[in-house]
């Protein structure tokens, strides 16, 4: 049904649509009030919405055509050419030493502060309280984040005209759903550029089906209560299949015989048989013994251009709550700093000067060449960065996994 209010909302914008900037905006505001009476409102009036909450929702809220990754009636689809979310861009500039210390310093008076509270939340999840406070200050500064859009304008947009349609349709109806349900009013629902609600940054959906009212007050209120927060950071990770016990991963010294291309959460195999192939912690310590038999995965987000790592199954829970390998290994580095741990041992290169749209196009060739690159986002994901080592070693060339602008010529 969706599918169809879609079509027939775009094909009026594309008729309406004039030469003009302004008659343009005009046509895709008149597709956008169409596809919020025809497809929005019905759906959120069968999940009980009333037609006053909905209006109130919606009441002066136009398409905002600023934010990323949109697909305007008419337009073709493309990849963007700059890298807008942080998780995406230099590992150098992600990892800055005067950002992360800062959280990490704020942190620890924190873990101090709500020891307690974080002792009963882990015993009740089994995610350590480092974790939990190092995802609260990453997502919002520990609370003391302003949060700018307007959530309805956002998600409205992003059910209208983003690539994932169907994705923001349902956290637009979810956030129908929560002002509905008296969470908060329609003039609090704020979010950031993507959707996503409160101190941890929940997207709607998520906020209905995790969120925890750990304070007892009969409210889950992630916006300004730290005991609902912290709690409903540990039910996500706990949802997504946190191993109690298990360390998320350690920094490791990587020869050049274990090949950079045998990265992946779909590659994993036990510790030990790392350990057999010459792979140390860089600490110079033995990896824990129960660790050995345990499963694990070559981890390396910038190649043999920054640190490698051995992750285990609790990495890609925490990439869960951001699908960024940089993001995940930022939580679990920040929980190590705050715990008493160091400073990676291996250093970032610097950016590689390659845009988005530049490692789109190298994805699509080594895709036209036979390689899994997990689709031609821009993005140098783990499946990118192995296909990027098979493509050089298949030349004859040294493994670096990792986008370089010789590489960029040497598909073209």
């Amino acid at each position: 049904m969706s599918l169809k209010f879609h079509r027939a909302a775009a094909l009026l914008a594309v008729l309406l649509c004039s030469a003009s900037p302004v008659g343009a905006q005009t046509s895709v505001e008149a597709g956008f009030r169409t596809f919020l009476e025809a497809d929005i409102w019905p759906a959120a009036r069968a999940n009980g919405v009333p037609r006053a909450v909905f209006d109130e929702a919606f009441q002066g809220v136009k398409p905002n055509l600023d934010l990323p990754d949109l697909q305007k009636p008419g337009e073709t689809a493309k990849v963007e050419e700059v890298n807008r979310q942080a998780e995406f861009q230099s590992p150098a500039a992600y990892f800055d030493e005067k950002k992360l210390g800062g959280l990490v310093a704020k942190g620890r008076g924190l873990l101090k502060t709500h020891a307690a509270l974080l002792k009963r939340i882990e015993a009740e999840t089994g995610v350590p309280g480092s974790i939990v406070v190092a995802i609260w200050g990453r997502e919002s500064g520990f609370g003391s984040a302003k949060i700018p859009h307007n959530a309805f304008e956002v998600l409205g947009t992003k059910a209208y005209l983003s690539r994932r349609k169907e994705m923001f349709r349902a956290e637009l109806l979810a956030a129908l759903d929560i002002v509905a349900d008296g969470h908060l009013k329609v003039s609090e629902m704020r979010s950031s550029w993507a959707g996503a609600l409160g101190q941890p940054q929940f997207m709607p959906t998520k906020f209905k089906a995790l969120a925890v009212d750990e304070d007892g007050d009969g409210r889950r209120d992630i916006w300004t209560s730290v005991p609902d927060t912290l709690a409903s950071i540990a039910r996500y990770l706990q949802s997504y299949g946190w191993v109690k016990g298990r360390d998320w991963g350690f920094e490791a010294n990587v020869p050049d015989a274990v090949s950079c291309s045998g990265e992946g959460p779909d590659k994993g195999r036990p510790i030990r048989a790392f350990v057999a192939d010459g792979v140390t912690r860089v600490s110079g310590k033995p990896f824990p013994a129960g660790e050995l038999p345990a499963t694990g995965h070559l981890m390396m987000p910038a190649g043999r251009s920054g640190p490698a790592f051995v992750a285990t199954p609790n990495f890609y829970v925490l990439k869960s709550y951001n699908n960024s390998d940089l993001y995940a290994l930022f939580i679990g580095h920040v929980a190590d700093r705050m715990a008493g741990g160091g400073r990676f041992e291996g250093g970032w290169a610097e950016a590689t000067g390659l845009s988005r749209g530049d490692v789109a196009r190298m994805q699509e060739r080594l895709q036209a060449a036979g390689y899994d690159v997990g689709g031609a986002d821009g993005l140098p994901g783990f499946k990118t960065r192995r296909s990027i080592g098979a493509f050089e070693a298949k030349a004859g060339r040294p493994q670096t996994c990792w986008p370089s602008k010789d590489l960029a010529r040497r598909l073209k």
